[in-house]
């Protein structure tokens, strides 16, 4: 799987982060006065798999930010304005705004990666990385959506979609069982990035996906999903609102001391 030019301005380190951005001019700036000197906020949902996988990188580098759980169906005007296009997640760091979720792991991985996620001068090893990151959002990610909802996409069967994500399943199958995760013995950005559709994916029939020839990623789902890291990025908040009082400050004091990866 090749890699395309902002993979590799990735790869080649992470000394910025390609999708940081600044607010525009046109909002109050009484809204965002503050936040230079306060705690970066996340927004994000307890379910997409997007801000899920922005919150474990976060919860692993044990940075903290202010969570705001959003209502998808009722958006805060406050996530708007920081990005007009409104998908979670969003962080919002003083000025600057990232909104793509493998952008804010890689934030994460900037403030701290003690466990050497990012395998730091191993560039082809981040080259691999960043080619299964790709292959799943562009590709598996198409497969899931339509073995998820194959209501929607009448033209196959549902059978046909799994079908379709199955070679994405082999292979990380194959990869587990002689690594351990994707890419090595330890947890790398791949793992991370790529568990919460995983997940979703074996969600769909897990009477089918508990008996599919794939035990060593079956295997690997399992004892991730059943970590303290994992349980930390999937505590139950009420949507954020722009009257409340209390910040919810992510991960907490708790999941720190605590914290396995």
């Amino acid at each position: 799987m090749a890699l395309g030019a902002s993979q590799h301005s990735l790869v080649s380190g992470l000394a910025s982060v390609s999708k940081i951005r600044t607010l525009p001019r046109s909002i109050d700036c009484k809204v965002f006065a503050t936040m230079s000197k306060s705690t970066p906020i996340l927004y994000s949902f307890r379910r997409c798999p997007y801000a899920m996988r922005a919150r474990l990188a976060i919860a692993y580098s044990q940075v903290a930010v202010e969570l705001r759980e959003v209502k998808l169906a009722s958006k805060p005007q406050a996530l708007i304005d920081a990005s007009p296009k409104a998908t979670v997640p969003v962080l919002v760091v003083g000025q600057q705004v990232i909104d793509e979720s493998l952008d804010v792991m890689l934030w994460a991985l900037k403030q701290k990666d003690s466990r050497n996620w990012w395998k730091r001068q191993k560039p082809a090893v981040q080259q691999e990385i960043m080619a299964l990151i790709r292959h799943n959002d562009e590709t598996f990610k198409y497969w899931l959506d339509r073995y998820k909802y194959a209501d929607r996409h009448p033209e196959h069967s549902q059978d046909y979609y799994r079908q379709q994500a199955e070679s994405t399943l082999a292979e990380l199958d194959i990869r587990i069982g002689l690594h351990g995760n994707l890419v090595a013995s330890q947890l790398t950005l791949a793992d991370a990035a790529i568990l919460p559709f995983i997940r979703q994916f074996a969600s769909v029939d897990k009477q089918w996906f508990a008996q599919a020839p794939y035990p060593a990623l079956r295997q690997w789902l399992e004892n991730h999903c059943e970590s303290v890291w994992f349980n930390s990025v999937m505590e139950k908040y009420e949507p954020w609102q722009p009257s409340n009082k209390k910040k919810i400050i992510f991960p907490n004091e708790a999941t720190k001391s605590s914290y396995a990866a």
